[in-house]
């Protein structure tokens, strides 16, 4: 069975409810509630209040903390992930060929690393923003396979996840879960990067009204390569109240398989090569009308929200990358020798070293403090603090870099 399996069993036998599993043949039970994206008002949010003034104090203290039940099963799962991660990945062998072997990716699926928060429902883990965030660290420990996950599920799906309907998650999520469809998400655009609304790729509705025709291309998208399902966004006729016609972003669920699609050559990074990065041409791409995410011209706030609920992840990967550092670094430094002594021993290395560990752990304590707030009853408006993570830590991870040489 895989751990995927394996952990659902678990959940389940501690909810006490009945279910006969016949995979492994035990008896086990109902599982329990899956975690849904909270749904009530929350009025607070902390980033936002400071910039006028204001301390939301019971926003930060005490320091979020997951339930024993969570830790034991964020435990079943971390011992398989990292020994997969320290056996089966050779990361010098993904970067050389700047591709990730099939057996590698089975291995993710089996894991159920292809659907960490996908509802139990749907075939994923279900798993918080919190436990999220501690895979991430793990999986931060290869940058390719890390850039293919976080494609895939943290903006690639996402939009199915957060603003999808039932018919569309029932539709895509089971398969993208599982690993058997990846996702990409397609946003950027040769005249458009961070000024999202300003993205030329249209798309036209049919003379019959049943489809949009999608037509424009898309860059530097991962997964572009690879992907089965594309969250696509092109501008749209739409008729505003007072009868006006208005160009508007809509999003889309495009599978490949509607044809129309092109994938350009893989792009020849200078890190992080393994993972598909190229563009993506759309020509007279027809899209069901049903494949709309949300409504059409609302297209805009959806990409925002999924950017905002992504961005958080890069904190707890960025973290692991550094701490796995300080291993190495540790390790050099208490081996090599000058002068009749360690390196280890010497001021100012040690100086280094305490710098480093004070960035991790300032790195690890914005991520985790974010997920911490994501996970909060209402519907958190973390996209400051998310922000601030990615920001903050891409910038430690770099200086950490320079401070080792």
């Amino acid at each position: 069975m895989s751990l995927n399996g394996l952990f659902r069993v678990s959940r389940a036998v501690k909810s006490g409810g009945k279910l006969l599993n016949k995979t492994c043949g035990v008896c086990s039970t109902d599982s329990q509630s899956p975690r849904f994206f909270r749904t009530h008002p929350r009025s607070l949010a902390y980033a936002k209040d400071l910039f006028l003034g204001n301390i939301a104090k019971k926003e930060v203290f005490p320091y979020p903390e997951i339930s024993n039940e969570e830790l034991d099963e964020l435990n079943q799962l971390v011992a398989p992930v990292e020994k997969f991660f320290s056996e089966d990945v050779d990361s010098k062998k993904i970067d050389e060929e700047a591709k990730i072997p099939p057996e590698t990716m089975s291995g993710l699926k089996e894991l159920g690393l292809f659907g960490m928060q996908v509802p139990e429902e749907y075939g994923g883990l279900g798993l918080s923003n919190t436990m999220y965030a501690r895979l991430g660290e793990i999986m931060s420990l290869d940058a390719a396979i890390a850039v293919t996950l976080a494609a895939h599920q943290a903006i690639g799906l996402k939009g199915i996840l957060i603003a999808g309907n039932e018919e569309q998650k029932a539709r895509y999520l089971p398969k993208l879960s599982s690993g058997e469809h990846v996702a990409a998400f397609c946003l950027t655009e040769p005249a458009s990067g961070s000024d999202a609304a300003s993205i030329q790729t249209r798309g036209t509705p049919s003379k019959d009204g049943k489809h949009f025709l999608l037509n424009g291309s898309k860059i530097w998208i991962s997964n572009g390569g690879i992907a089965d399902v594309f969250t696509v966004f092109a501008r749209t006729e739409v008729v505003d109240k007072d009868g006006n016609t208005k160009d508007k972003i809509s999003a889309f669920i495009v599978e490949r398989a509607f044809g129309g699609i092109t994938s350009g050559k893989p792009e020849d990074k200078m890190g992080i090569r393994g993972s598909n990065t190229c563009e993506v041409h759309f020509e007279n791409t027809p899209v069901p009308i049903e494949n709309v995410i949300g409504e059409v011209g609302g297209g805009f706030k959806v990409a925002m929200n999924i950017l905002n609920s992504g961005r958080f992840s890069m904190g707890s990967a960025s973290a692991g990358m550094i701490k796995k550092l300080i291993e190495l670094t540790a390790e050099y430094a208490g081996t090599r020798k000058q002068f009749n002594k360690s390196l280890a021993e010497f001021g100012m290395i040690q100086e280094k070293f305490a710098l480093m560990a004070q960035k991790a752990y300032v790195m690890e304590s914005m991520a985790y403090l974010t997920a911490g707030m994501m996970d909060r009853p209402g519907v958190p408006d973390c996209s400051v603090e998310a922000a601030m993570v990615k920001v903050r830590n891409r910038t430690h991870t770099t200086v950490f870099c320079f401070t080792l040489f």
